[in-house]
């Protein structure tokens, strides 16, 4: 979808109204403004869609620009959740205060996950196997104590036809899986979206206290 421009019709503290934004949907995440401040939209009513914005709105004004994404707001899933502090909105706040210091610059935004870190990481099936989403097909050792268990995504199934022992960045493909759609890479890390519940067979009931 060819993604248009919005402009800004009225701004009420984070409550940022729009015009122009065709083919979005509730909860779609958008840009706001020349520094690209990240929202979400909560509201549509005819021509208009309400965003909410998670960063400070001094500053826009009427007619700026609003870029959508037509895409929700999602989170990485994958090896260095452990060993990084991140914000409501995932943003890894260790690698901004490096870029920006103590304070987050307004529109900054950076990948959840390290893009450059490699993860040894070590088969446990063997190809050619049939998989769906949550089997595992390894693991990395995050930390000292953490191993990450390394899984088909939820909502992908097929042959796993190729799977690759050693060190990988989290967008390097480590194998290949042959679903009805064709062939696609499976990597040690995937998106979610925020709002959309994960798929499990069941839940099991609470046994101990844990004390924090």
């Amino acid at each position: 979808m060819e993604k248009k421009v919005g402009k800004i019709y009225k701004v009420s503290g984070p409550l940022v109204v729009c015009k122009g934004l065709e083919g979005v949907k509730m909860y779609d995440v958008c840009y706001v403004g020349e520094e690209k401040l990240i929202g979400e939209i909560i509201g549509l009513s005819g021509d208009l869609a309400y965003i909410q914005v998670y960063e400070d709105t001094a500053g826009l004004g009427v007619n700026d620009p609003v870029f959508p994404t037509y895409e929700p707001l999602t989170v990485e899933l994958g090896p260095g959740l452990i060993s990084s502090i991140f914000d409501g909105i995932q943003r890894p706040l260790d690698k901004i205060r490096e870029m920006a210091g103590d304070f987050i610059t307004r529109g900054i935004m950076l990948p959840a996950l390290d893009r450059e870190k490699k993860w040894y990481f070590k088969p446990i099936l063997k190809p050619p196997i049939e998989v769906s989403g949550g089997d595992i097909v390894g693991e990395v050792k995050e930390t000292s104590l953490v191993i990450h268990k390394i899984m088909v995504p939820p909502d992908v199934s097929g042959l796993l036809i190729e799977l690759k022992e050693g060190e990988f960045t989290v967008e390097e493909p480590i194998g290949k899986i042959q679903t009805k759609e064709g062939v696609i890479a499976l990597k040690l890390y995937h998106k979610w979206p925020v709002r959309k519940e994960r798929p499990y067979k069941k839940k099991l009931p609470p046994r101990e206290i844990l004390s924090t």
